[in-house]
Order: C-alpha cells, then sequence, then structure tokens
C-alpha cells in the first residue's frame, strides 16, 4: 500500500492533504477525475492532514518567491519535517504541483516526490474546494488573500532597481536604430527632392546630416555669392569643397524651383538636422547609463555593442546567466538553426562582430578571438550584475587582456595568466571602492553638517545665541517675568508693614518702622533700574539690525 501525500501552497498558508492508501498510484486517477467536481465524494478521497498559515504578508511574499524560484523556505522545510514522517518502513510519498520545487525537496529532505497525473488532478480539485476542507477559512477571506498576495507578488516582480535601469538602456539602444533608419530615409529623400534644383551638390557633399545643412543653408542657388563662403566653410568644414560649391552653382544644369517649394524642402531639412542632433544626445544619454549600469561591459566592449547584447538577453542579469558560448553567437540566432538544419557550418559570431577586436583579428583568427572575447564579456557582466560598488577596474583589465591575445595571434608573444591579471584586478578595486566610500563619507557628512545649519537657521532660532531678535525677544519676556515678581515682592512688604502698624501700640516699635520705611527702597524706584538693562539691550540690537 502506497500513502500518498500533496503539498498545496495557498496565499493563506501550506496545507498538506493524506490520500486515501492505494494498492497503485495510477489506479486513483479514474476515481479523482469522477470524484474532483463533488465536494461529498472528494471529501472521501482526501483529508487535510495539516495547515500552517503564514504569520503575515511579507512572510507570505517570502514564501512565494522561494516557491517560484525553487528554492526551499525555512517555513517549509520546518512544516515537512514535523507532519512527514521521513524514516521507517512506511515512507510517505509526497506530491507537489511543480517540478522544479520537487527536486529541490527530493535533494533536500530526501523524500519520494510524485508530479504530474494523479497529482494535478487532486491538485485541482484541492484548489476548487479548498475553502471547505480547511475549517475556519471562508472563500471571501480565501479571494481577499490571493489577491493581496498577486499584488505584492507582482509588485515585487515588476519593480527594478533605478541605479541600475537597463530597461532604459533597452529602450534607449532600440530608438538609437530606429533614429539611424529614420535618418538615411529623410536624408535621401531631401537629396532627390533638392537634387532636381541642385544636382551637383550630391556628389561634393557626401554626408547626410551635411547634405541637409548646406541644403538649408543654400536655398536657391542662383543668390548663392562670395559672401556665403565662410558659412557654407563651417558648415563642410573644408575650405576647398565650400569653393567648389559655389562653382557648380553657377554652372549647374538643375532646373529652377518655386520659392513654395523651397519652404518645403528646407523645413523638411531643418526636421532632419534636429533628428541627427537629437540622436547624438540620445548617445550621449546611452553612454552615461551604460557607465551606471555595466561600466565594465562598456569599458571592454563599448558602450553600443554592449547595449545591443544587454537589449538582447533582455536585462543585465539574463546576460549575466549566459553561459559564454550563447553570448558568442547572441544576435546569429537564426544561422545557428539554418546550420544545423543543412548540418552546414555554425556561426562564429554575433552581436560581438560589431566589436573593434574582431575588425582588426585576421580571417584565420576571428572564431578565436570572438570565442575569447565573449569569454571575457560574460565574466565583465557578472561583475556588472552582482557588484555592489561599480568600478571599471575590471573593464580596463579585461580589454588589456584582449589586446594581448590579438598580439599574440600576431606575433607569437606569450600573454599573462589570467589570474594573475584578476588578482591585480581585485587589488585595485578594492582601492577604488575604498576611495568612493570615503568620498560618499565625506559627502554625506557635509550633507548632514547643512542640514544642521538650515534647522539652526531656520527651526531653532530661539535658542541660539547669535540671532539678536531670538535673544532680544527672549531677554524681553524674561524681564517682564521679573518686573511681575518685583511689583508682587513690594506689594507683600507693604501688606506686612501695615499689619505691623495696626498691631503695635508702642511709638518705639512706630519709630523703628518709620526707619525701615525710609530704608527700603519703594517699587516705583525700583522699576527704572530695573528696566535699565532692557533699554541698553533694545539699543544694541537696533544697532545690531542696522
Amino acid at each position: 500500500m502506497v500513502q500518498l501525500h500533496v503539498l498545496f501552497e495557498h496565499a493563506a498558508g501550506y496545507a498538506l492533504f493524506a490520500v486515501k492508501e492505494v494498492e497503485e498510484i495510477g489506479m486513483l486517477l479514474p476515481q479523482v477525475e469522477d470524484s474532483v467536481l463533488c465536494i461529498g465524494k472528494f471529501n472521501g478521497m482526501v483529508s487535510l492532514a495539516a495547515f500552517f498559515p503564514f504569520k503575515s504578508a511579507q512572510a507570505a511574499l517570502e514564501n512565494i518567491n522561494a516557491i517560484s524560484e525553487g528554492v526551499v523556505h525555512a517555513d517549509l522545510k520546518l512544516f515537512l519535517e514535523t507532519n512527514l514522517s521521513m524514516a521507517g518502513k512506511k515512507k510517505a510519498m509526497l506530491g507537489v504541483s511543480d517540478s522544479k520545487i520537487g527536486a529541490a525537496l527530493q535533494e533536500e529532505l530526501g523524500l519520494s516526490i510524485q508530479t504530474g497525473g494523479v497529482v494535478a488532478e487532486l491538485l485541482r480539485g484541492v484548489r476548487l474546494h479548498f475553502h471547505s476542507l480547511v475549517k475556519g477559512l471562508t472563500a471571501l477571506a480565501a479571494s481577499k488573500a490571493q489577491l493581496g498576495l498577486g499584488h505584492s507578488y507582482s509588485r515585487a516582480k515588476v519593480k527594478f532597481n533605478v541605479n541600475r535601469a537597463d530597461n532604459m538602456i533597452i529602450q534607449s539602444i532600440a530608438l538609437l536604430d530606429q533614429l539611424d533608419k529614420d535618418i538615411n530615409t529623410f536624408s535621401m529623400r531631401v537629396r532627390e527632392w533638392y537634387g532636381y534644383h541642385f544636382p551637383e551638390l550630391i556628389k561634393i557633399v557626401t554626408d547626410n546630416s551635411t547634405y541637409c545643412r548646406m541644403a538649408r543653408l543654400i536655398g536657391n542657388r542662383k543668390e548663392l555669392s562670395e559672401e556665403s563662403l565662410p558659412a557654407m566653410e563651417e558648415v563642410v568644414m573644408d575650405s576647398a569643397k565650400a569653393q567648389s560649391v559655389l562653382e557648380a552653382s553657377r554652372s549647374s544644369m538643375g532646373m529652377d524651383i518655386s520659392p513654395i517649394d523651397l519652404i518645403n524642402i528646407e523645413s523638411f531639412s531643418n526636421r532632419v538636422v534636429s533628428l541627427a542632433a537629437y540622436r547624438l544626445e540620445l548617445q550621449e544619454y546611452l553612454r552615461s547609463k551604460m557607465s551606471q549600469v555595466a561600466p565594465n561591459l562598456a569599458t571592454l566592449i563599448g558602450d553600443v555593442v554592449g547595449a545591443r547584447l544587454i537589449s538582447h538577453a533582455g536585462s543585465l542579469t539574463n546576460l549575466a546567466k549566459y553561459p559564454a558560448s550563447t553570448v558568442q553567437i547572441l544576435g546569429a540566432e537564426k544561422a545557428l538553426f539554418r546550420a544545423l538544419k543543412t548540418r552546414g557550418n555554425t556561426p562564429k559570431y554575433g552581436l560581438i562582430f560589431h566589436s573593434t577586436f574582431i575588425g582588426r583579428a585576421a580571417a584565420k583568427n576571428k572564431g578565436r578571438i570572438s570565442r575569447y572575447l565573449a569569454n571575457k564579456c560574460t565574466i565583465a557582466s557578472r561583475v556588472d550584475c552582482f557588484s555592489e560598488v561599480q568600478t571599471t577596474v575590471y573593464g580596463e583589465k579585461l580589454r588589456d587582456q584582449v589586446e594581448e591575445r590579438l598580439s599574440f595571434y600576431e606575433t607569437g608573444e606569450a600573454p599573462r595568466k589570467n589570474l594573475d591579471v584578476m588578482k591585480e584586478a581585485v587589488k585595485e578595486a578594492g582601492e577604488v571602492v575604498a576611495e568612493i566610500k570615503k568620498k560618499a563619507e565625506k559627502k554625506e557628512k557635509k550633507r548632514i553638517k547643512r542640514e544642521k545649519k538650515l534647522l539652526e537657521d531656520n527651526g531653532d532660532a530661539p535658542v541660539i545665541k547669535s540671532n539678536g531678535e531670538a535673544e532680544n525677544g527672549a531677554n524681553g519676556e524674561e524681564v517682564s517675568v521679573k518686573k511681575k515678581k518685583i511689583k508682587q515682592e513690594a506689594a507683600e512688604v507693604k501688606a506686612e508693614e501695615t499689619a505691623v502698624v495696626e498691631d503695635s501700640n508702642t511709638p518705639a516699635k512706630k519709630k523703628k518702622k518709620r526707619k525701615s520705611e525710609a530704608m527700603e527702597p519703594e517699587p516705583e524706584a525700583m522699576e527704572p533700574e530695573a528696566t535699565t538693562p532692557v533699554t541698553e539691550k533694545k539699543k544694541k540690537k537696533k544697532k545690531s539690525t542696522e
């Protein structure tokens, strides 16, 4: 008899169901198919053995992320070890939905795992009747848990690190390729259109962007004179070319053009020139993004080729996961499958062919250098993807290695060993990272000091001694409090004296009392003395404000 348990992962927690014992697992399939839709029949086949609810939404997200990646989470491991018999004569068989997590469980816990067939049908029934099989769980609560976990899981998958926004690189390189095509098409249209009026200009000015700027500058060729030579020299960057354009305009075979046609040609030329200028800005943006996201890959193979590799792989993480053999033929998939189909020669290189290294190599060494370069690109992409602080040290060292390999193919000079180069790179990278961290700490300290100063200037002004207004305001309040206290004390003294006068019947006491009154100062006489420092401080305050 075989005892089968089925593991079901729900948004509310892990559930372990015990299936009724049968001689063979295959005998269960027809019975399960008959009873899966009826809760009464299905309850007779399956019973809840254990249930482990997730403590929080964060714990649920962690567990579901681990399952999706095929990793056994600590909670799942504890749950299965507690509720399944791992040893003994009768070992339990566990049914799971995903073969990836099944393989991980088999490796981690040494369980006998079953996937597909009967297990798939059982899990279909469990998914359908889960809220009925688990006591205390309603359909509404189960759907809410699923909805919340689905949102958080999707948010975690969609979210990406802003500092390594390889999505921006993918969009930038796609737009750059599109702009190249569009600028070429539009430039050919300007050449054809303006060629009716000035056909000789096509042979003199070959560059597309320069041709559009010249067409915009010249306009009607009959109006071209010696005065336009400096402006033309500025565009073509060659005095001989500018002179030849002037001479060609005087003896041109082109047709005359109307002002309205010329306006249309000039406006279209303006658009093409602005597109060419935007392309340069976009290339600069791509260079800055590559230096942030993949500096080593950009240093090794160039910004454009590195961006194309990232774009073709889908992300920098995917590119880092590829082996060197895949990176070598990335972009030449059609040629590879055609070669496999026809049993011909497979391609030696894909997108990395656009690198300068392969162009500089001899024809017989192109395949060897492309394999070596793909190997170094894989190392550079992995360093970029998984390093915390970005540096270009590894990219420079890898580029030097490729240069040495090129010279080895040409001259036979033996290159340095990879181990020695990487030791040097690790040492240098450690120094660079330490410097970067020091600079970051200094910046942070400066920022904190700046914020403290701002807070002192704005929020904590009454406490600061240097702030005259706040100090004077506080002193004014203190002086007014002192005045009140002096008046209260004087009133108390007066009341005591009157009481003494009433109680005393002897004239000697009266005389003593009069003498004491004459000796004691009156409160009105004390007030000016108390207020004199206040007036002095007010004067000081006025002077300081002035």
